[in-house]
């Protein structure tokens, strides 16, 4: 049996947050992680730590005005969010009208720091996204995150006051006369706990660790969801507890809103099974369909429009797909998302960074080559056609189809920058007008050159990777019903509330708002808890 103050479920970004904040206010604090010690942090820990806010320094020494205005014009076109999502849009806005002073300044006061350069994700493609760069990458990357995190916690004045017990798989939530005044599980020994507190937070994470029920709430506009999809997350993120919560009264909403991946790739030493990682698609690479055919209504470039890459893809026969480059572009532009394969960024070893966007990852790309199943080389197109066939075990892609859709993209280089009439050399012409996509970006570059081969194609499956829905809660953190009343005791912060109102970030994410929603509803969560026993007291 556990007793304290407030009990808090999930050891990830967003329960350390509503921690910390409840250390700073004197409160006792049971935290309960079903993960080992080791993986304190949980799936921000092993990401690669961008972070969104508006009118940042950063952004002003990158040439770039921005201001909540404009930010929220972008997030509401981007969201696209039904009339009545009420606490969403709350959400939405407090987040991003308090971004730099609860996010951006509350890390950095924290031992946070952010690189100079700020990256320019989700322009859009057919629906306006951000209308400046807005992805703030923490020196350090996620990890770099939660160890500080970890060194404030254990540093605290009231470190005392705080147990934290992992290896806890919390089954369920314990309620008595109308009030959740704690919950009870097993460990990994197999032994029952039970923790009680006068308030409990879920902060557990959404559903995308979890396959079936990612497939269970599959967008029906997509149809029948990949047969063959990688997992992204964490196995904790399984949505159990918001089932509980649901069972208990709580209202879970815009599950089916999910912020999956379309370019995944097999992990080469994966931890569990389907364990994938998001490949940074290159902008240069040639994007075709499971047949070999370029996506050509209109080509796929990534950084614009994450959900339309997924909604185009998952619309084939066969929901994966290839890019087709040369090692050179590959050398230039392969970059994976996430703490591991950004050591330099992660280590904070500055001249490697810059050395690694000088000289690019020749040795990464190789290394996938000779380690990763979703990766084929060869000395020509036919040989290319053959091995992605090997891979899949079909005969689907044609050599002759998948020659003339590289020859044609060669053809509109090979005219000059007058003559090409293509999207996709008109996005990439765009991006290296920005320095920070510039020395990421090849220079219209053609793939059939000999001179730079072998050529490489990367077979690319949906990958899940977050959920954009959750328990519905007030700007108070309170859980609420489904007729909309506050669950005594009972909050929840991070993905589990969807980041905040049960789906604050609509249709799709501008991305950097999950971290940085992991640490603004911790804040709010926190502050709720505080300031309603006062209340409650004074009254």
């Amino acid at each position: 049996m556990y007793q304290a103050d407030v009990v808090v479920i999930g050891g990830g970004l967003a329960g350390m947050v509503t921690t910390l904040e409840l250390l700073d206010a004197g409160k006792s604090v049971v935290m309960l992680d079903s993960a080992p010690a080791e993986r304190w942090g949980g799936l921000a820990k092993l990401s690669f730590g961008g972070v969104f806010f508006v009118n940042s320094p950063e952004q002003k020494k990158s040439g770039f005005s921005d201001s909540v205005e404009l930010a929220l014009t972008d997030w509401y076109n981007y969201a696209e969010f039904e009339d009545d999502a009420i606490w969403p849009k709350r959400w939405a806005e407090a987040y991003v009208t308090n971004s730099l002073r609860d996010v951006r300044q509350w890390m950095m006061d924290r031992g946070v720091k952010f690189l100079f350069a700020v990256n320019w994700t989700e322009r859009g493609y057919f629906v306006p996204g951000n209308s400046v760069p807005r992805f703030h990458i923490a020196w350090g990357t996620g990890e770099g995150i939660t160890d500080a995190m970890i060194e404030r916690i254990e540093a605290h004045p009231n470190r005392s006051k705080l147990t934290v017990h992992f290896d806890h798989r919390v089954e369920d939530l314990v309620s008595e006369g109308g009030q959740f005044v704690g919950c009870h599980g097993v460990t990994t020994a197999g032994q029952a706990f039970e923790a009680r507190g006068e308030a409990v937070v879920i902060a557990a994470g959404g559903i995308a660790g979890n396959l079936d029920k990612v497939r269970e709430v599959w967008p029906t506009e997509w149809g029948t969801p990949p047969r063959d999809m990688l997992n992204g997350s964490i196995l904790e993120a399984d949505g159990h507890l918001l089932e509980r919560a649901e069972a208990a009264g709580a209202n879970v909403t815009h599950l089916s809103n999910m912020w999956n991946y379309a370019a995944g790739i097999a992990h080469p030493q994966p931890h569990f099974e389907n364990h994938g990682l998001s490949m940074v698609p290159g902008k240069s690479a040639l994007w075709v369909n499971y047949r070999g055919r370029r996506f050509n209504d209109p080509p796929l470039v990534g950084a614009y429009d994450t959900h339309f890459l997924i909604d185009r893809i998952v619309r084939e026969e066969k929901k994966y797909s290839w890019t087709v480059m040369n090692f050179k572009i590959a050398a230039k532009e392969f970059a994976i998302s996430g703490a591991e394969h950004n050591p330099a960024v992660r280590n904070k070893q500055f001249l490697k960074f810059v050395m690694g966007l000088l000289r690019g990852k020749a040795d990464m790309v190789q290394d996938f080559i000779e380690n990763c199943e979703d990766f084929v080389a060869a000395g020509s197109v036919a040989e290319l056609a053959d091995k992605m066939n090997g891979v899949t075990g079909t005969n689907d892609v044609d050599a002759a189809t998948l020659a003339r859709e590289i020859a044609a993209y060669d053809a509109n280089i090979a005219r000059g920058k007058t003559g090409m009439n293509d999207d996709q050399l008109r996005r990439i012409e765009h991006c290296r007008k920005y320095r920070g996509d510039r020395l990421r970006t090849c220079k219209f570059a053609q793939i059939d050159d000999r001179s730079n081969f072998p050529l490489i194609a990367i077979r690319n499956r949906i990958i899940t990777r977050k959920s954009l829905g959750g328990l519905q809660v007030d700007l108070a953190g309170r859980v609420l019903t489904q007729a909309g009343e506050p669950m005594p005791g009972l909050y929840a912060a991070g993905e589990a509330c969807g980041f905040g109102g049960g789906g604050m970030h609509g249709k799709r994410a501008l991305e950097g708002t999950f971290l940085g929603g992991c640490i603004y509803s911790g804040q709010v969560v926190a502050r709720g808890i505080v300031e309603g026993r006062s209340a409650d007291q004074n009254a």
